[in-house]
């Protein structure tokens, strides 16, 4: 199977050489992986990102966050500085810190497949409301509920927002946000996927029936394949961590992956081994158990 292939793939296949292929690069979700639940980086994990980088394995954070939430990582990027963001739809260089973030690669959603996914989402599940998240701005409809810790820089209708000749079409769409007031999280992903369709990929990082959508193909896995390809590493040699279902394809895709002790049952699924909660240094336990195989 090639590389491609394997990007969008679910199922995780019978163990490969990778089991014993040194690792170049680990693949780090955040939240619920490795920062704890008060979102903080323990000293624990500090050190062993750390040993890594020394060991020479690159470390990529790759995450479902907005460039402007990885304020509490940005210390811990090391030498390359480089993180995954929006599920695959930027890579962002974090060196500078807060407020400095440079756009290396941006994987947009296209404003017509967006415009179509939010009606095809709007009469599939009437009462979804939807926010819109771009390289620099946030914006949102007015009944979008208070889910993020910032004030958008607008409140309109998202179709107003993706129209042709919004004031906001001087950025990119990362993705958008589809919220349900009442519908059970995994029904509401598996509906809003056979929605939309391909227009657009659907997933979920929320506990809440909190949707994101990105353009067609853009996955924290294809964009991570992309990254190890520009580097001359194979997937066979990066080791994956995450605990929800927008991990899948990443864990699907890595040479060796874990699921949190905390993750969701599709993670468990799709990853190839399985580590302690991530209040428990879970990805911390592996890289230690890594680098003491690796001397």
């Amino acid at each position: 199977m090639r590389d491609n292939e394997r990007v969008t793939s679910a199922i995780r296949e019978p163990e490969t050489p990778a089991a014993t292929t040194p690792p170049r690069l680990i693949a780090t979700d955040l939240d619920g992986t490795l920062l704890r639940d008060d979102k903080s980086v323990s000293p624990r994990t500090v050190a062993a990102l750390a040993a890594a980088e020394e060991a020479g394995i690159e470390v990529f954070f790759v995450t479902g966050r907005p460039a402007r939430w990885m304020d509490v990582v940005s210390d811990h990027v090391h030498g390359h500085g480089l993180a995954i963001c929006g599920n695959g739809a930027a890579v962002v260089d974090l060196h500078g810190g807060p407020g400095a973030h440079r756009f290396v690669k941006v994987r947009e959603l296209p404003r017509n497949n967006a415009l179509e996914a939010v009606g095809l989402l709007r009469d599939a599940a009437p009462g979804t409301v939807y926010a819109v998240e771009q390289t620099y701005g946030f914006y949102q409809e007015p009944a979008y509920p208070k889910l993020h810790m910032e004030v958008p820089d607008d409140l309109a209708p998202a179709e107003e927002l993706l129209a042709d000749g919004s004031p906001i079409t001087a950025e990119p769409v990362l993705k958008i946000l589809a919220f349900h007031p009442e519908m059970e999280p995994d029904a509401f992903l598996t509906l809003g996927r056979l929605a939309i369709g391909d227009r657009a990929t659907v997933t979920r990082s929320s506990p809440s029936a909190l949707l994101e959508i990105s353009g067609p193909g853009v996955s924290k896995a294809s964009t991570l394949a992309l990254c190890c390809a520009e580097r001359g590493i194979s997937h066979e040699e990066v080791v994956a961590f995450g605990d929800m279902p927008n991990d899948v394809e990443m864990l699907t895709w890595a040479g060796r992956s874990y699921a949190m002790g905390n993750a969701h049952p599709d993670v468990l699924a799709a990853a190839s081994g399985r580590t302690v909660a991530n209040n428990d240094d879970g990805v911390a336990v592996v890289i230690e158990q890594l680098l003491n195989g690796r001397m």
